[in-house]
C-alpha cells in the first residue's frame, strides 16, 4: 500500500477509534495495530490507557503523543534489549546510528505541528473539558498524530537511525 494510502487508512482507523471512546493514547495505538504496521497482542494496548488527558487528566505529555511514541517504538525499539555486550547495548541508543537519534526527532515535529507538547497547552483555550469544540481538537490532534507515527514507521525502515540529532540531556550531536 503506498504511503498516502496506509497513512489515511490510520487517520481514519484513530478517528473511529476515538469518536467510538478511546482515548487519544489508545487512539492512536490501535490504529497502528489494527493498520498491520505494528505487531503485538491487541490486549497491549492496554498500556495506553493511562496517557488520556496527559497521564489521567493531569495534563502532562499529550496522550496521542505518547500513543505514537508507543507505536514507532513497538515497530523500531529493541526487542531484547540486554542482547550482546554492554557497549553493544549502549550503542544500540546512543551510537551512530543509534535509535535515541529517530525517537529525539518525534517530540519536535510534534511540537513544531502543534505549538506544544503537553495536553494542559494544548487544551489551554477550553475552559471546559467536556466541551464539543475541546474534543474536536483533540480529535484533530489525535488524528494527525496517528499519520505522523505512520510517517516516523516508514522513516525508520527506510533510512535507519542516523538522523542528527536535536536538542537532548546527554548533549549528543
Amino acid at each position: 500500500m503506498q504511503d498516502e494510502g496506509i497513512k489515511e487508512k490510520v487517520r481514519e482507523a484513530a478517528r473511529n477509534n476515538f469518536r467510538g471512546g478511546a482515548n487519544c493514547a489508545e487512539s492512536v495505538l490501535l490504529a497502528l495495530l489494527e493498520s498491520g504496521l505494528i505487531e503485538m497482542p491487541l490486549e497491549t494496548v492496554a498500556v495506553a490507557t493511562a496517557f488520556g488527558g496527559g497521564i489521567g487528566l493531569t495534563g502532562g505529555v499529550c496522550g496521542a503523543l505518547a500513543g505514537a511514541v508507543m507505536g514507532v517504538s513497538a515497530a523500531h525499539g529493541r526487542k531484547k534489549p540486554l542482547a550482546g555486550t554492554q557497549q553493544e547495548i549502549i550503542d544500540r541508543l546512543y551510537g551512530n546510528p543509534g535509535l535515541y537519534r529517530f525517537f529525539n526527532q518525534i517530540p519536535y515535529k510534534f511540537q513544531e505541528k502543534f505549538g506544544a507538547l503537553t495536553c494542559a497547552e494544548l487544551n489551554k483555550d477550553y475552559s471546559e473539558w467536556f466541551n464539543k469544540d475541546r474534543f474536536r481538537n483533540c480529535m484533530n490532534i489525535t488524528i494527525e498524530t496517528a499519520a505522523m507515527a505512520v510517517d516516523f514507521i516508514l522513516q525508520g525502515k527506510n533510512e535507519g537511525y542516523t538522523q542528527p540529532f536535536g536538542k537532548n540531556l546527554a548533549g549528543k550531536e
